[in-house]
């Protein structure tokens, strides 16, 4: 009983260095009263990061928190056996790894914040909203969209942008809608399995250096599959019919907006390129990317001006066009970005004291590679996907490329077996209440698991 804890909270607790990568002694605390502590700080702390939509409580400040407690006492411990120093060089490296991520991110998302602004999505849903298909057309668009949209746009920001359209089109139909949402959550995650940029988890596993970037693609067809085996099975139950439009006006792009798409692919070039070709850390080209957007959001506002003859109008430079790349910024998604923060510092902290170093030998040594890498899928349904892969690469066990190939799939699709099993299922629930719920997601829980099973199959069979 004691091992299966254990494994639970090294499933929900990632740790990116163990202290013995560093020149200090660690400690084994897993059966002191501090590694406990620890524990149970870390479990109030994600209990309240489930209750999230209940409490409104924002779930980074649990973490947060929980962050700050289990290092002090990690740091008191050590201090007080005469190693001052070795809590500091431990949570510097776990801060490090986490910059990295954090500048990534940020730059992804005020790329798409920018293509918000400039209406690029609300063209692309108006476009398919005034095309008059069927409700069974409907459900493969969106569903394929979202899995090509997802590799470049993330999965969550594909989802959302799916869910409108549905949302929008559908409004008549209830099943129709959570269906498609059901089908835009599977395409997302799956889209996203097979590409460094569509899950924070193959982002990781990107810049870990594990998973070269051509050789995400390799996962391109156990990720088809696992998309098209529950939505080819989901269209025989869809309603028939199609639904009608009531306007046929289409949203413009404002000006610049296609040139920000361009600039967006550029800057993911330039990050491969310096992962490739200079070996630098893929985080450094992003930022050369936001250097991009920020000169090109000065263009904009010079260049923006309306046609009116700004002599007679006082104050004429208020007309000017007022694209602010800083606004762009600041509508990151700052919660979520603080929510990294606190679980991969809160449960380094639990990795320091010796938790996943129990649990990768549980897992990899008696289950074995394969047995374990499914069950990381299965976990990533029930708790957050990106803790996981977190804690996969901190274990760091020998196994083959082929399985690290594995676990990088089933930890972006396996959320999908359950709608609290991604960032992408959670918002839609969110955004079509009422329409899209757990229970409507469980229903096909069994036909996504077929896709899960034979997307892993697929990808033994084809890479090994």
């Amino acid at each position: 009983m004691k091992q299966l804890l254990f494994i639970l909270l090294a499933m929900l607790a990632p740790s990116i260095a163990f202290a013995s990568e560093a020149t200090h002694q660690t400690i084994d605390l897993t059966s002191h009263w501090i590694g406990y502590a620890a524990i149970a700080i870390f479990v109030l702390a994600y209990t309240l990061v489930i209750l999230e939509e209940q409490l409104h409580l924002r779930k980074s400040k649990p973490v947060l928190l929980a962050a700050g407690l289990i290092w002090v006492l990690i740091a008191w411990y050590y201090g007080s056996h005469g190693m001052p120093h070795a809590a500091e060089v431990a949570i510097r490296h776990n801060f490090l790894e986490y910059a990295e991520l954090f500048f990534f991110l940020l730059v992804a998302m005020t790329y798409i914040n920018a293509m918000l602004e400039r209406d690029v999505f609300d063209a692309l849903r108006d476009w398919l909203v005034i095309k008059g298909f069927s409700y069974k057309a409907l459900f493969w668009l969106t569903g394929i969209l979202a899995f090509f949209i997802s590799p470049i746009a993330d999965n969550l920001t594909t989802a959302l942008i799916m869910c409108a359209v549905v949302l929008a089109v559908g409004k008549d139909e209830p099943k129709f809608i959570a269906m498609s949402c059901i089908n835009i959550v599977v395409g997302a995650n799956a889209g996203g399995a097979f590409s460094p940029f569509g899950d924070i988890t193959t982002l990781m596993v990107w810049q870990k250096g594990i998973v070269q970037f051509s050789e995400f693609f390799q996962l391109f067809i156990p990720s088809v599959v696992n998309f098209v085996i529950p939505a080819f099975i989901m269209q025989f139950f869809l309603p028939t019919g199609k639904p009608t439009a009531e306007s046929n006006e289409m949203t413009s792009i404002k000006h610049g907006g296609l040139v920000i798409v361009a600039l967006f692919i550029l800057t993911i070039i330039t990050a491969v390129s310096f992962h490739n070709f200079l070996h630098l850390p893929p985080v450094f080209g992003m930022m050369l990317g936001l250097a991009y957007l920020k000169f090109f959001g000065y263009y904009i506002r010079k260049s923006g001006r309306t046609e009116i003859d700004k002599s007679d109008i006082p104050n004429a430079h208020a007309i000017d066009d007022d694209f602010d790349i800083f606004d762009k910024i600041a509508k990151a998604e700052w919660d979520t970005l603080f929510f990294f923060y606190g679980v991969i510092l809160a449960v380094g902290g639990l990795g320091f004291i010796g938790y996943l170093g129990m649990a990768s030998e549980f897992m990899y040594g008696q289950l074995g590679a394969t047995n374990a890498n499914i069950l990381v899928g299965i976990l990533s349904a029930i708790v957050d996907n990106i803790p996981v892969m977190f804690a996969v690469l901190t274990m760091n066990p020998e196994m083959s490329h082929t399985q690290w190939l594995l676990v990088t799939l089933t930890a972006g699709v396996g959320g999908s077996l359950l709608s609290i099993g991604s960032a992408a299922g959670v918002a839609l629930m969110g955004q079509a209440r009422g329409y899209y719920t757990f229970f409507s997601h469980l229903k096909w829980t069994p036909v996504i698991a077929l896709g899960y099973g034979a997307s892993i199959y697929v990808h033994l069979l084809i890479n090994s």
